[in-house]
């Protein structure tokens, strides 16, 4: 391959829009790996719905350009597809739970096949890549940008379930990426804005942030995320995604896969190192993919550059190209050992989404016997998406609305609330000073996940999940017996 080619080869870019044909071209000028879809490329019917035959043909295009320059492996074309708040597809693609379901539910057979089930859904429309699972600790309501993306507080339980999930992407023919090494759940600055710093020892991260990296390297997986995190006991000041130690101490737990950056176009990074300054760094320090960079014609050029005028080892470079051309290739040859894996029919997901929700839900406070509400219940709260699902769960579970306890919905971000009944649909933190009596963790806004707190609700099912992380007086583990 030519420099040119192998710069291409470790840059994954976005696009705007859901016109693929002028980026196509980029692509194949460049050499790029492939292309991650984000929320405004996906096309839409005129019902709001994902467009699935427009979206399979322009990741058809985006694939055929990656491999126009003649190369034996496929390009890469991923997706950010964790379920929750983060989900470029929605329906009629399954929608998916919080990822702190599967540490409420317990379950690491659940979460395998939950893994399985959002990937399989992916396969049909072309992707073979998903930037999930988010195998961060959570530290609780002091964890501004992770809180319910990760599946627990405890490193052991994050541990086991993510090393899961991880597997079951595999299984259904989609490369898992976990992120975000060195940890971005137990720092108190979202990277998307600033650069957070990580106070923690070595001795203490390994003990808890990195505890979840190294089972899921174990298991199995083929790319870690590095997040924009300074940490001072690594290299001060300096983001994770930048900085050699980072990439060291990530080789130490034996990782020989692919490590890609978070996005590079994330303020943490793009305000003080603009250009194409960062792509080389990251490079320098021992990225192999670098994702998202701001501007990809000037990281391009920058990498071409860097390598020519020797500041950047020639070696370097082929060494993060031959690693994502051997993980590409390994994937292809993996599907065609088993049979190319076809996935399965957008929204197949839904049952068992419903399931882990059901596993899931949560009684802080409350008896955990028999009915909470009886006949009829009233609802505020959440958006009217949200009270339209509530009012269908409660009539197929046999509450009426418009009297009765009072229901607060509390959504994503949302403020404590009171009533009788409070109902965190997305992390439970909201919950801790909530003035209402009974209070219940969801983890969802799915309509599965409405069914799941409506069946609580009437006595017609029990609520067997158990916290995942301390929720203010509320230790984890919380739940009814």
């Amino acid at each position: 391959m030519s420099p040119e080619q192998k710069a291409g080869q470790v840059l994954l870019p976005f696009f705007t829009g859901t016109d693929a044909g002028a980026h196509a071209a980029v692509v194949e000028r460049l050499h790029l790996a492939g292309a991650i879809i984000m929320g405004d490329n996906v096309p839409l019917d005129p019902q709001g719905k994902v467009d699935l035959p427009a979206m399979a043909a322009i990741n058809k295009r985006l694939a055929q350009a990656a491999t126009a320059d003649g190369r034996p492996w496929p390009g890469m074309i991923g997706v950010d597809q964790e379920g929750g708040i983060v989900a470029r597809l929605n329906a009629p693609l399954t929608e998916w739970p919080a990822p702190m379901s599967y540490g409420a539910a317990g379950s690491v057979p659940l979460a395998k096949e939950a893994g399985q089930g959002l990937a399989a859904e992916l396969v049909p429309l072309g992707f073979n890549t998903d930037f999930a699972p988010d195998t961060d600790v959570t530290i609780g309501p002091a964890d501004p940008t992770i809180g319910a993306r990760s599946m627990s507080g405890n490193p052991d339980a994050a541990s086991s379930l993510g090393a899961a999930f991880t597997q079951g992407m595999l299984a259904a023919g989609v490369l898992p990426a976990v992120k975000h090494f060195p940890g971005h759940g137990s720092v108190t600055t979202d990277s998307h804005l600033n650069l957070p710093t990580q106070p923690a020892t070595v001795a203490e991260l390994a003990a808890r942030d990195w505890k979840p990296f190294q089972a899921a390297i174990a298991a199995g997986a083929p790319m870690v995320m590095t997040g924009h995190i300074a940490v001072p006991a690594l290299e001060p000041g300096v983001p994770a995604s930048l900085s050699q130690p980072t990439y060291a101490a990530l080789r130490g737990l034996g990782f020989k896969g692919v490590a890609v950056t978070d996005a590079l176009n994330m303020g943490a990074v793009h305000k003080q190192y603009p250009a194409g300054s960062a792509a080389v760094m990251a490079l320098a320090a021992g990225a192999d993919l670098l994702l998202m960079p701001a501007d990809v014609g000037q990281a391009h050029a920058a990498i071409v550059n860097a390598v020519a005028t020797g500041s950047l080892p020639a070696a370097r470079l082929d060494e993060a190209a031959l690693r994502v051309a051997t993980m590409m290739t390994w994937h292809a040859r993996a599907a065609a050992g088993t049979g190319t894996p076809t996935g399965t029919p957008a929204g197949s997901g839904a049952a068992l989404a419903a399931k882990v929700s059901a596993a899931a839900v949560t009684v802080l406070s409350g008896q955990c016997g028999g009915p909470l509400a009886s006949g009829a219940v009233r609802v505020t709260g959440g958006s009217p998406a949200d009270r339209a699902r509530f009012a269908d769960a409660a009539a197929r579970n046999g509450l009426a609305l418009g009297s009765g306890p009072l229901v607060s919905l509390i959504p994503y971000g949302g403020q404590p609330a009171g009533g009788d009944i409070a109902v965190a649909l997305d992390a439970p933190w909201p919950l801790q000073h909530s003035a209402a009596p009974v209070k219940v963790a969801l983890y969802g806004r799915s309509q599965g996940a409405f069914d799941a707190l409506a069946a609580v609700l009437a006595g017609t099912a029990p609520a067997p999940g158990k916290l995942p992380a301390a929720v203010g007086s509320y230790p984890a583990g919380t739940g009814c017996p």
